[in-house]
């Protein structure tokens, strides 16, 4: 029987705090029923009476870490142990008492309210309060429980109070007045000096922009405004000239440039100042009357000709004399000077525009009373042309014409160049000299272009009577003077085909005598060639000629019988060839029969490759071996081998029979059968029982 239990937190009494009582009314006082505590801290927090059902606190509770604990309570019957009662559920509460002061988050707090504000949940206790008085405040704030009652618990924090800036104050110049002071040769962009307006704002409510408001030097000077220290810098933009104003005054405004619609009522907010610039007068360099000078004079103008003159003065009050010079470093060959004391330019020795067509020099003026005051003046002169060239052909020019021209062929096109530049451009004519003015073989065209054409007169030219015709041609201009100069075009006779292509310049096909004409020649040649073919086949009947065998035999084996007129190439030779053949390599090679075979003809001619003239022997020489060695049906052949090309050492020495008188008679061959077919008859020789017997 029972609903909620109740629990003051924070028990600090002697005995256990008792909690409540669990009875259920099959307990008769016997002690045959036990009581059982489960759930939410039983056992540790909450103990049981098992025989009376009496609930007790063990330890002291926190409401603030724990309000409420689940509980769950059986009755068992000590005997049996069933249970008498369905198990049940009830719940503790943990009542709150004070014993936590209120805490504030931080232990201090920062604040910041702009100056002149109205009132707040912190609020200003003093109307109006300026920044630019006192700008921090720290205040204590407490909080108490309970309502402020007594027993209740409190907490203090601390809370730094920053009034922040707002635009209510003017720039103000510290004084009405300022005086500057520069030299005249200051140059564009100097700085004169620094002004300032104070503010007493800050960050962006005391920026100012500093301008000329009015004044005589406006358009002189200008002021910028220096974004870090918010000063006014006076600079010069225009050149400053003692001798013609010596005193400026400017009148420069300060003025906020964020503001605030609030205070306007507080005044404008800007302020101007007077500021006075005085010039120092500076000894100054001369001064030209232009920038720079541009002269002109023809090319043929006579030493000791006025070309021009420059102008300097002293732009000082003293008006110093002048003295002009050339700066020889712009003038190495000086080729101009100059009047010291008029400026007065004028020719040294001779101009050629071809040559150099501008001269830029460099003209100095100096004070006379003060030799460090000077200054220069670039001085271009320009040579103007005056017709003193004549015109030439514009390069060399390779001509020919063919045997079997016609009359009216073009042969060359010439052009002519100037080293003179007419304003009006160029105009050239071409004509054949007077002497050849009706020329027999060519004439001139002139394509009224500045080209000219070379034609033919007439039909046919012979390199036999005229290899190389000389064609003197006269070039005017147009420009006055007339000038003029010849030049001579070389025509050669070329021997040409069908179409007009050069095939030979020269007369060397005119060494036989002229009597011989084109079909003689013909024969002529047709006559050696039959020679050259007879010579050729004669050898070749001669060593085809059947020879007699020299050893005769069941078996018709033999060696080579070679004779040695040079060192020869040991048994690398053992096919040998012909020297003819060598000499003449053009030569067809007769196949060679075997003497222990009929042969089907007479002459059985192999076709061999064409070589040419210039062949190598050794490749020849190999050519050959690789023919032979690729011909399967070739037998071997007794040849006659004379030797002019020294082979290299056989490594198997020789195999010759010749010297076999010498050698010992038990020599062993069987190695012969290891060398390949191309070995296998002496292989049958000498290797065998029977060979060696015989």
């Amino acid at each position: 029987m029972w609903n909620q239990f109740f629990l003051l937190e924070e028990y600090t009494g002697p005995d256990t705090q008792y909690v409540g009582k669990l009875h259920t009314d099959q307990d008769k006082g016997d002690g045959n029923l036990k009581y059982i505590l489960t759930g939410d801290g039983a056992g540790s927090l909450f103990i049981i009476d098992e025989n009376t059902g009496d609930i007790h606190a063990a330890k002291k509770l926190d409401r603030e870490e724990k309000s409420l604990y689940v509980l769950r309570a059986k009755a068992i019957d000590r005997k049996t142990g069933r249970q008498v009662e369905p198990e049940s559920e009830f719940i503790i509460k943990i009542h709150d008492i004070n014993d936590n002061e209120p805490k504030f988050t931080k232990d201090l707090y920062t604040a910041s309210v702009p100056e002149m504000s109205g009132v707040g949940i912190i609020k200003t206790a003093l109307p109006d309060m300026s920044r630019e008085n006192r700008e921090q405040f720290q205040v204590v704030i407490q909080a108490k429980d309970m309502g402020g009652q007594m027993g209740g618990l409190s907490g203090t924090t601390m809370v730094n109070i920053t009034l922040t800036d707002v635009n209510d104050n003017p720039p103000r110049f510290p004084q009405s007045t300022y005086q500057f002071s520069s030299p005249e040769s200051a140059p564009l962009g100097t700085a004169l000096g620094r002004i300032k307006a104070n503010d007493l704002d800050v960050g962006e409510n005391a920026e100012i922009e500093y301008s000329i408001s009015n004044g005589d030097g406006s358009d002189t000077f200008d002021i910028i405004t220096d974004k870090d220290t918010q000063e006014g810098i006076i600079t010069i933009k225009k050149q400053l000239d003692f001798e013609n104003k010596m005193l400026y005054s400017l009148r420069v405004e300060a003025a906020n440039t964020h503001l605030d619609p609030r205070f306007f009522h507080l005044g404008p907010f800007k302020d101007t100042a007077l500021v006075k610039v005085s010039v120092e007068d500076v000894d100054e360099p001369p001064v030209f009357s232009k920038s720079s000078y541009t002269l002109e004079v023809d090319e043929d103008a006579k030493e000791g000709t006025i070309i021009g003159q420059v102008i300097a003065e002293d732009p000082d009050t003293t008006k110093n004399a002048i003295k002009y010079s050339v700066d020889r470093h712009t003038d190495l060959d000086r080729i101009f000077n100059i009047h010291s004391g008029n400026g007065s330019l004028f020719i040294s020795k001779p101009l050629d525009r071809e040559e150099t067509p501008w001269h830029n020099i460099t003209v100095i003026a100096t004070e006379m009373n003060n030799p460090k005051q000077s200054s220069q003046i670039p001085v271009f002169i320009r040579i103007l042309d005056i017709n003193d060239h004549a015109p030439e052909f514009a390069k060399y020019y390779e001509s020919f014409v063919c045997e079997n021209a016609k009359a009216g062929q073009l042969v060359q096109t010439v052009s002519a160049v100037d080293k003179d530049e007419p304003p009006r451009g160029h105009k050239f004519f071409f004509e054949l000299v007077p002497e050849f003015a009706v020329h027999p073989n060519f004439s001139v065209i002139d394509n009224k272009d500045n080209t000219a054409g070379i034609l033919t007169r007439r039909n046919g030219y012979s390199r036999s009577k005229m290899s190389t015709y000389l064609l003197p041609v006269i070039i005017f201009d147009n420009d006055y003077p007339i000038q003029s100069s010849t030049g001579t075009l070389t025509i050669r006779v070329c021997a040409c085909d069908s179409r007009g292509n050069v095939q030979t310049c020269n007369a060397e096909a005119l060494l036989l005598s002229a009597g011989l004409s084109t079909g003689a020649l013909i024969a002529i040649l047709l006559c050696i060639i039959i020679l050259l073919v007879l010579v050729v086949l004669f050898a070749a009947l001669k060593r085809q000629r059947k020879k007699e065998p020299l050893i005769l035999s069941k078996d018709d084996v033999r060696d080579n019988i070679v004779t040695y007129n040079d060192e020869g190439g040991g048994e690398e030779d053992t096919q040998a060839f012909d020297i003819g053949t060598l000499r003449n390599p053009e030569a067809r090679e007769e196949s060679k029969m075997r003497r222990d075979v009929i042969p089907d003809t007479i002459f059985q001619i192999r076709r061999t490759a064409p070589l040419w003239e210039n062949i190598d022997v050794q490749e020849f020489i190999q050519r050959r071996l690789k023919e032979n060695d690729l011909d399967p049906t070739a037998p071997p052949y007794d040849s006659l081998a004379t030797y002019a090309y020294e082979g290299n050492d056989s490594i198997a020495n020789s195999l010759s029979s010749l010297e076999s008188l010498t050698m010992d008679g038990n020599q062993d061959y069987d190695y012969l059968s290891d060398w390949g077919p191309r070995f296998k008859k002496l292989a049958d020789m000498y290797g065998g029982d029977d060979s060696d017997r015989d």
